[in-house]
């Protein structure tokens, strides 16, 4: 049932909403455009603001879905190794040839359905971070350095504070790793919302 679990979280995680709004809405497939992340702040730039907006809730709830299911069938620990397999989905989805997104907006969500009032603090702060610089990784900062301090100040089990330090940093590796073949003015664009 474990291994089930963990299966159906990364095939929940390659549902790729970024392709499929690029597909719909102007007909190009967003890892060929701009920065070549299909995920929320490529589709915000090249679609537009409100696809982008959608984009992020929608993969930030397929995070926060396979964490409730995990939780309500099996084990924290079954639920954090389905969030990791959701974000692994996300970044690398089988149906999209392992080219996906650098999982962020999952992570959020992840986060989010495990520590649930520190979380929507930080992704406040975050988001009006965004809205004011469109700069989606000063969002990133502000969501994610302080958010272990505030799990601590709220009482959060530590395997829970370590968890939500450690899944961010995949995204950022992954951000790395996707953006340093990228030219100058691409390596921008990946900044930004």
């Amino acid at each position: 049932m474990n291994l089930f679990l963990i299966v159906v979280s990364y095939f929940v995680g390659t549902l790729p909403f970024a392709y499929v709004t690029g597909r719909l809405l102007k007909g190009v497939d967003i890892r060929q455009i701009g920065d070549g992340n299909a995920g929320a702040s490529n589709i915000s730039r090249n679609v537009s603001n409100t696809a982008g907006i959608i984009v992020l809730a929608s993969d930030a709830c397929k995070g926060a879905l396979v964490i409730l299911l995990a939780q309500a069938l099996s084990t924290q620990t079954v639920a954090l190794w389905c969030g990791l397999a959701a974000v692994a989905g996300h970044n690398w989805p089988v149906f999209l040839r392992f080219r996906g997104g650098r999982g962020m907006s999952t992570t959020i969500g992840i986060i989010l359905a495990l520590v649930t009032i520190p979380m929507a603090i930080v992704s406040i702060a975050g988001l009006l971070t965004l809205l004011k610089t469109r700069s989606i990784s000063l969002a990133g900062f502000i969501i994610f350095v302080p958010l272990p301090l505030l799990e601590w100040v709220f009482q959060v089990p530590a395997l829970l504070i370590v968890y939500s330090l450690a899944l961010p940093c995949l995204s950022g590796l992954v951000h790395l790793i996707t953006t340093r073949n990228l030219s100058t003015e691409q390596k921008k664009e990946a900044l930004c919302w």
